[in-house]
Parts: structure tokens; sequence; C-alpha cells
């Protein structure tokens, strides 16, 4: 067989062979073609997704860092994540509003194997990649209405850091009854801001409610603000006095912008079950926000649950009565009262940013 492949080779009666010979060389042609084409296609997909995850990466950085900065951060992104070639940050821009907005390109000039035949030594392969990140909860503020129960109870507000696992608390309001015997029951209330120094924490009183319980004879001439009970034949009148730290604070001001999670959390040590928090399903329904009492079995996140730039008035049933119930019944039995408003901008949540190239 080999002798007979070798004499047709080797024939010159005929003219075949040079022209298989010719007529193969544009098949292996655009078979190599095609490897290098395939190469290159997976290359660029390999380049998309290391630039997507560079951009990303990059808006998680604070406003004041600088456009150099933040070419950097987003190249040494880029590479990590298996990008090949250079990056080109094209803006980044946070505008009035807290709104960022950025834009980025990648490119790579891609060696050739076959196409190399037809002197094509590389082929530019460029990708590019843009995100827009929504101003989200930076500050919460949180003042009391009025707190009331038998029970005595602290409510919290817990934060878990970037890139930290364990929540710390960041505010804490304490309620004493009063044991003036009333139905409803009132007390102290102490609102304490929680910041860490060295590992330490430090509590600082920005406001104080002492609500005082007496029996009068009738309700006439009751002062504004002032809460009438009647239990048989006695009447009881509730006053209460609020003091701020400093003089007109608006209340406990928060900062959660280096927060990647917040919840609240009462402490009820006479109530059952102990701890409410609005990050358990099975407790979070004792919590109404603005007259809704939250959903059985939802869980409650408090980046959405603090509005922006407008007060939401909320309150917590301690265990006493019986959840759900409607929201008349509830806000009006629950016995944590108070008002919320946040402040939105610009902020480092990694899932507030939005790919939209």
């Amino acid at each position: 067989m080999r002798g007979l492949a070798g004499r047709f080779i080797r024939s010159r009666s005929g003219s075949f062979a040079p022209i298989l010979v010719l007529s193969m060389m544009p098949i292996l042609a655009a078979i190599g073609f095609s490897v290098d084409y395939t190469s290159a296609v997976q290359t660029r997909s390999n380049m998309q997704a290391a630039l997507d995850a560079a951009i990303l990466s990059i808006t998680t950085m604070a406003t004041n860092s600088t456009l150099a900065q933040r070419q950097v951060a987003l190249q040494t992104s880029y590479d990590a994540n298996g990008g090949q070639g250079t990056t080109t940050l094209k803006n980044f821009v946070v505008d009035a509003g807290g709104t960022a907005t950025a834009q980025a390109t990648a490119s790579f000039s891609m060696p050739t194997v076959f196409m190399q035949i037809a002197r094509i030594t590389a082929v530019p392969v460029a990708v590019g990649s843009a995100v827009s990140k929504t101003p989200a909860l930076v500050q919460s503020t949180f003042k009391v209405e009025k707190v009331s129960g038998w029970w005595n109870k602290t409510m919290t507000l817990y934060g878990t850091q970037f890139g930290a696992t364990v929540a710390k608390p960041l505010m804490t309001i304490t309620y004493t009854y009063n044991g003036a015997g009333d139905p409803k029951g009132y007390g102290t209330t102490t609102v304490s801001t929680i910041t860490n120094n060295g590992g330490a924490d430090i509590s600082t009183v920005v406001q104080s409610q002492v609500c005082s319980t007496g029996t009068v004879n009738n309700f006439n001439n009751v002062p504004t603000g002032g809460i009438t009970q009647t239990s048989g034949n006695k009447k009881y009148l509730t006053t209460c006095a609020n003091t701020m730290y400093p003089a007109n604070s608006a209340g406990a001001a928060i900062d959660v912008s280096q927060m990647g999670g917040l919840y609240l959390q009462m402490n009820v040590p006479s109530g059952n079950p102990q701890n409410l928090k609005s990050n358990d399903p099975t407790t979070s329904n004792r919590l109404y926000i603005d007259g809704t009492e939250v959903a059985t079995g939802q869980i409650v996140d408090i980046f959405t649950a603090v509005p922006c730039g407008q007060p939401s008035s909320q309150a917590w049933e301690d265990g006493g009565s019986t959840v759900p119930t409607s929201a008349a019944v509830g806000t009006t039995q629950a016995d944590f009262f108070y008002n919320v408003t946040g402040k939105c901008d610009f902020n480092k949540r990694p899932s507030d940013t939005l790919l939209t190239q």
C-alpha cells in the first residue's frame, strides 16, 4: 500500500496530486482560522467577566478616591480575575444626590497561531462595562415617641460592617417601668448611641424620656400629650417629659455607611420569646411599620424599612399581646413607639451596584 501511494505521488503522468494539495490549503486555512476565532471568542468572554468584576469592585471605594487610584484598583482586580491586556477607566462620577456611574474598557492584542499563515500575527479583542449605583441608607436617626408596659426591655440596633461576620451594637433604647400600677404602664426611657474606641464600646445618651403617672379625680384640664387611663374606679394620668442631649437634638443619629447588614432586636427578659428580631421570620411580625404589621415569616431589611429624607412611624409589640392582629389594634397595643428617618447618599454596599453594559 505504501509503495502504491508513493508511486502515485511521484507519478509524472498526471496532475491530480498538485491539484489535491492546492485544494486542501483553503480548507486547512479555514480550519486554522476557526481555531483562532474560537480562542478569541473565549478570550473576550473571560475579559468581559474580569472587567465586570473589576468595575463592580471599585464602586465600594470612598468618594474622595481619585480617578488614578480607581484606575490602579481596576487593573489590579481585572488581573486578579484572569483578565488579559489593559483596562481604561473612562469615568467615575458621583452626583450631588449620591448616584454613582462609571464606564471602563479593556483591550488585548491576542497572538494568533494559524492566522500567521496569512501574516495576521495578532487580533485585537476589546470589551466594555458600565455600572450605576443608586444612593442608599448612610445614616438612620431614631427618636422615641413613647414606651410603655410593665416589662422592662431594651431595643438595640445591630450592624455588621463590610467584610465582618459579627454584628455590633450601634444604638440602644432601654426602658424601665415606673411601677405606678396603671394598666398600660409607663416609665423611663433612655436612648444612647454606641461607638467603638480601641475595642471598647462607648455609650452616649442622646435622648431621655421620663413618664410620671398618678391618680386623679377626673380628666379635666389634661395637659397636651397627657395619657389618660381608667381601671375600675381609678383614673390615671401620665405625663412624659423628653430631655435631649444636646438640647433640641433630633435623637440618635447612627452612621450606617460602613454597614453591610442591619437589624433591630428587642430584648424582653420577662417575655416569651425574650428576643424579638427584625431579621428573624418567627418574631419580625411584632414590628409595625407606618401602621402595617410585618407579615408572618418575613425578614425586614432595615435598609429599606428606613425611608430616605422622611420620617417613618414604627412600633414594637413586646410579647404581652398576641400577634398577628389588625393594624388599628396592634399599633394601639404596641409598647415601643419611635420615629426613624434615613439619610441616603453614596454608599459602599456592593449589592447596590448594577451592571448597565
